[in-house]
């Protein structure tokens, strides 16, 4: 039987990973961006993940929740997100709850990494948002992070939305889908 609560203690055991630097920047925009990031520059971001995956990691009644646990749980080193999908998250898994402490337990930890992309970024957020009439500033930020983790893989149940988008302007975010 999945336990949430105990996935968030062997999950560190699980998701360790070595600690490289960055692939590369696109811009200089990016690389002043990137700069003002806690560590960035000394990590090797293999793992961008939605909120959607994490709910259904947490959450044994979803529909995905087989495939998230497999999806998340095969990933090597830690997961990357970013604060507004961490709260999206925690506010689907019931907020107060033992799923949503097991998951605030994950970045405590340090298996679950959080990124702040704005202020910095909000151009560019709301550039994506203009563009993709459907996006949400959650989904932005997950761009926003594939355009400064170019070779991190987004592991997202929202194919619909994130087939279309695009990082770079013109690059398909390589994904991992059910």
């Amino acid at each position: 039987m999945f336990l949430p609560w105990r996935a968030a203690r062997l999950s560190v055991r699980f998701l360790g990973g070595r600690i490289l630097p960055p692939s590369r920047v696109n811009s200089k925009e990016w690389f002043q961006a990137v700069q003002t990031f806690h560590n960035v520059r000394d990590m090797d971001v293999k793992t961008i993940v939605d909120a959607g995956p994490l709910v259904g990691w947490f959450n044994k009644a979803d529909t995905l929740h087989e495939w998230s646990v497999a999806a998340l749980s095969g990933r090597r080193g830690a997961l990357h997100t970013t604060e507004i999908v961490l709260g999206e998250a925690c506010f689907l898994l019931g907020g107060n709850t033992p799923a949503a402490h097991a998951l605030l337990s994950l970045v405590t930890a340090g298996a679950l990494v959080l990124h702040r992309p704005w202020p910095e970024l909000m151009g560019r957020t709301q550039s994506l948002m203009l563009k993709f009439s459907d996006m949400d500033p959650a989904d932005a930020s997950i761009v926003v992070l594939s355009e400064l983790f170019p070779r991190a893989l987004v592991v997202t149940v929202d194919k619909r939305h994130f087939k279309i988008y695009r990082r770079n302007r013109k690059d398909p975010l390589p994904l991992l889908t059910p």
